[in-house]
């Protein structure tokens, strides 16, 4: 009886062990882990078998982390125009939705126009976001004194209104027709259209709110001064605030000073790596950008291998979400892949870096929010890439309590470890892509774009060996690696900062 009892009860203490190690492996996933267990580990199994088994040569990896070289252009965003005037038309406001990326260009967008009006901005102030639920405001995100004293000399820009104009408020335009309200701005408006239709509130009340303001400044035909101006906003004058600087500096240092064997016993790790601050040297580390939320699968119509239950339940979100109405949904998977409209998933993503010569000493950040289908989506890159962090496993939670639960912090601590990174690479196009890509090219900085229909070709053919694949994917990849690209009409700025916000040197 007694030796049943002991058996039982050895039973109980590996069953403990069993699914303290389950939940540990799953510590990084979405709460559904049930839904977790639908997602496959690998779709390209033969793929990632040679991926995982890959070497890299000395040669290729030094190639792969040198940086750009010049490339024949500098930043130029100072402004040219005239001093601010003496006297003002009125006060401008702006209401920007969106998730950060979106906002940080509506806030560019908006001092523009504020100059165009000779008009006092008012600080933008930020909806709160509709997926993210995140309320956080100009002064959570952004450096509001650099930003205000960076353009002085440029707009006039005031924190709030004064007393007189304290009514005007987002609950006051949201209750009834107000006639301070422009909520017919087109988008990508000119410069005159502002002067022809806001210019005359301005006159008439002191005051003009634009809302919604979201890409409602056109990036062509405007006068050199005035996208200089924007460049200046975006590269210049926009900054996060101490705390997302701080963390982020910690990341980073953690990331190219990882810690040894020897020093990882201690529970105070984290913080000691931190305040040694090297003065010199430390590894080098790329930042991934996975753009693999719900939204995203649901939106392409693709099919990403969970069987027919994953289908049905995207299906029935497209339904929730959106009507079941998505462009993408007449064609069939194989046609979306070969246009490139699918988004990679985790494993595709590692499968591209692993051809291109990452290797499996590569440290890694993982720059995302929720990854559909959680860790174990994630845990194929994970087997490719054994060194990938992110913010959780690289800051304690109370270093990261100023950003837990914000949408828009924790993608600005993403943001600025991105821009410190010797390479930055962003698996499917966003805002966040957009943004990144341009500020990079703005500082002549290594950012991968992945070839979306060439990588979908190669993973409908089901035969492609390894050597063939890797063949493919660098070639694929030669001039997508940062190198400038002009601006063309109707295209943002924000992404292809040349020629309007670079110089030829």
């Amino acid at each position: 009886m007694s030796g049943n009892h002991r058996g039982g009860g050895a039973m109980a203490g590996l069953f403990v062990v069993l699914l303290t190690v389950y939940f540990t492996t799953f510590s990084h996933a979405s709460p559904t882990i049930l839904s977790d267990l639908n997602a496959p580990k690998f779709r390209h199994s033969r793929l990632a078998k040679s991926a995982i088994q890959r070497q890299t040569s000395n040669e290729e990896q030094s190639q792969l982390w040198t940086p750009l070289e010049h490339q024949g252009w500098k930043p130029c965003s100072e402004s040219d125009a005239a001093s601010i005037p003496e006297k003002f038309e009125g006060y401008v406001q702006v209401f920007l939705d969106g998730g950060l990326n979106q906002q940080r260009m509506g806030i560019c967008d908006a001092v523009v126009v504020a100059k165009i009006l000779n008009a006092t901005l008012v600080i933008p102030q930020l909806e709160v976001n509709p997926v993210w639920q995140d309320s956080s405001s100009f002064e959570d995100i952004f450096d509001v004194d650099h930003f205000i004293n960076a353009l002085k000399d440029d707009v006039a820009i005031v924190k709030e209104l004064p007393d007189e104009f304290s009514w005007s408020t987002r609950e006051y335009y949201g209750v009834a027709i107000r006639p301070t309200r422009i909520k017919t701005a087109p988008v990508h408006a000119s410069a005159n259209w502002y002067l022809e239709n806001v210019s005359p509130v301005l006159q008439s009340y002191g005051i003009a709110a634009i809302a919604p303001f979201s890409h409602r400044l056109t990036f062509d035909n405007m006068p050199k001064y005035l996208q200089h101006l924007r460049c200046k906003v975006n590269f210049q004058a926009l900054a996060f605030v101490p705390h997302i600087r701080q963390l982020g500096d910690a990341l980073i240092t953690r990331l190219r000073f990882p810690p040894s064997e020897d020093n990882m016993v201690s529970n105070n790790y984290l913080r000691e790596v931190t305040d040694l601050k090297p003065k010199q040297g430390g590894g080098k580390f790329a930042v991934l950008h996975l753009r693999f939320d719900k939204d995203m699968a649901a939106h392409s119509a693709c099919d990403f291998g969970g069987g027919k239950a994953e289908n049905l339940a995207l299906a029935k979100y497209r339904q929730v979400i959106w009507g079941g109405r998505v462009i993408n949904s007449q064609f069939t998977d194989e046609e979306l892949r070969s246009q490139g409209r699918c988004p990679l998933t985790p494993e595709e993503v590692g499968l591209l870096l692993a051809a291109l010569g990452f290797d499996n000493n590569t440290r890694l950040y993982l720059a995302s929010h929720k990854v559909y289908g959680g860790e174990r989506r994630v845990s194929a890159l994970r087997s490719l890439f054994p060194l990938m962090e992110d913010k959780k496993s690289l800051a304690s939670s109370e270093e990261r309590a100023l950003i837990k639960g914000k949408a828009s912090l924790l993608a600005a601590v993403d943001y600025y470890v991105g821009m410190h990174s010797d390479i930055f690479v962003s698996a499917s196009p966003g805002n966040m892509h957009n943004a990144m890509v341009g500020h990079r090219t703005y500082n002549n900085m290594k950012t991968i774009r992945p070839n979306m229909a060439l990588l979908g070709q190669l993973f409908l053919n089901k035969t492609l060996t390894w050597p063939e694949f890797q063949e493919s994917v660098i070639e694929g990849h030669q001039n997508r690696q940062g190198q400038i690209r002009l601006r063309k009409p109707k295209q943002s700025l924000y992404t292809y900062p040349a020629p309007d916000c670079m110089c030829q040197a």
